[in-house]
């Protein structure tokens, strides 16, 4: 625990510069993994060998209804305890060592497993019994209570592949072409203020929460004493993990809609605040007042998966590239336009993501519902 404390956000620098892409098919329609990884491959020089990953929602069918843990193990005796404390708190259906493959480039993995699992029946049939807050607040056990643990996604039919290496290696490492998924996340990481280690690469989850970001949230020690106030605890060594938790916090917990969330942590400066109706200005007002640690500040552009759909946003003031465009029922995001065009050359309607304001896509039947 001290050898973490010491790497916390700030103490560690790095120059920067990261990728991020995302694909999603709103009809609900599986697609493999090729597509993700060639247009994370586009952008290589993004990164440089520190960071890469992927999730994927809709992989796990014959299990949507149970959380999908992927574990990473540093040692034996940490999955020993680990899975001792599985079984003392869920009911865990199956187990198995996730496949890999050797790649040139990814050197001392860790070992890493998945687990399909619900809380206890007695728990789930309690009126007053949260799941996926007792899920959370075990996540959170694993990570910081035992050694040599780490949760790289806790949600539901969905899963994180990521670890230290180009993402196009990360993504024959865990044979990503292999799965199928609704919708794609991607990341290609340059580490700014933390090291390059397995549990720190992105994409960044909890529950069925997934965030990949580019960028530096300069907020970050703000945005970590708050959500901290609210029992996240933030062990993981990287600012995109404090960016998982306000999403949850204020979608989950606080009630809010995803956009609403997205516009309390890029709220609008003081200064147009006061130009705005009266009405308007007082809701705005308050939201700020009230959810003043809540606001992220740097330069970022961040994609945010979960099982309704996807979310792209950027800072105000856009220090950070984001491009979206679409083809059909396919929508697309990447840092850059050619990662979009290698994949969908005759992709329709491209533009950049404005900055501040919060891109929505949802599956056609939440649209319906």
């Amino acid at each position: 625990m001290e050898q973490r404390a010491s790497l916390r956000e700030g103490n560690v620098r790095i120059p920067s510069g990261c990728a991020i892409a995302g694909i999603m098919d709103r009809s609900g329609a599986r697609h493999d993994g090729s597509d993700i990884l060639s247009s994370i491959a586009l952008m290589h020089d993004r990164s440089n060998g520190l960071g890469g990953g992927f999730a994927a929602y809709g992989i796990y069918p014959e299990y949507r209804e149970l959380y999908a843990f992927h574990i990473m193990y540093e040692a034996r005796e940490s999955r020993a305890r680990t899975e001792a404390y599985l079984d003392e708190h869920f009911v865990v259906e199956k187990q198995e060592r996730i496949p890999t493959e050797r790649v040139p480039g990814i050197e001392n993995p860790p070992d890493i497993w998945r687990y399909f699992l619900a809380p206890p029946p007695a728990l789930v049939d309690s009126d007053e019994f949260d799941e996926a807050e007792y899920t959370m607040q075990h996540v959170f056990h694993i990570n910081a209570g035992i050694p040599g643990a780490f949760v790289a996604s806790s949600g539901k039919n969905m899963g994180a592949f990521k670890g230290v290496g180009y993402p196009e290696d990360i993504g024959a490492f865990y044979r990503i072409e292999d799965y199928r998924a609704w919708l794609w996340t991607a990341h290609g990481r340059f580490p700014t203020n933390t090291p390059g280690w397995w549990g720190g690469a992105h994409p960044f989850t909890l529950l069925n929460w997934s965030i990949v970001h580019n960028g530096e949230i300069s907020s970050y020690d703000a945005n970590r004493r708050y959500v901290e106030q609210f029992g996240y605890d933030c062990a993981l060594q990287t600012d995109t993990e404090v960016i998982t938790y306000l999403f949850d916090l204020l979608i989950r917990r606080h009630g809010f809609s995803q956009e609403t969330a997205a516009h309390i942590m890029c709220a609008p400066a003081w200064d147009v605040i006061d130009r705005m109706e009266p009405e308007r200005a007082a809701y705005e007002e308050a939201l700020r007042c009230v959810y003043a640690s809540a606001l992220v500040n740097g330069p970022m552009s961040v994609i945010l998966g979960s099982d309704e759909g996807l979310l792209a946003l950027n800072d105000r003031l856009k220090l950070r590239a984001l491009m979206a465009g679409e083809k059909g029922s396919m929508v697309y995001l990447a840092s850059e336009q050619a990662a979009i065009e290698i994949v969908c050359p005759d992709v329709e309607n491209v533009r950049s993501i404005e900055g501040g304001v919060p891109f929505v896509v949802q599956l056609d039947e939440r649209r319906e519902a």
